[in-house]
């Protein structure tokens, strides 16, 4: 059973590109439906994820820098 439904011009844009990123990635025609469906499947893990942040070996380091400085703040202090 197919149903009607009203969404915005941005919001049918954005299913749109969605659903041609999937079809790009999979190979195969995707629906606006199938875009959905993807959506509500999710993430599962947060190892999905992986790979996904781009950034250059200055800004890795940088991070880990700001890190371990964040982290040592943390550290139980002796009374």
């Amino acid at each position: 059973m197919t149903k009607a439904i009203k969404i915005s011009e941005e919001n049918y844009e954005w299913l749109h590109k969605l659903a041609g990123s999937l079809q790009a990635e999979k190979g195969l025609r995707v629906s606006i439906d199938d875009a959905i469906t993807n959506l509500k499947k999710g993430k599962k893990s947060i190892l999905d994820l992986a790979g996904s942040w781009k950034m250059s070996d200055k800004e890795a380091n940088e991070l880990k820098r700001s890190l371990r400085k964040g982290w040592a703040s943390w550290k139980i202090k002796s009374f």
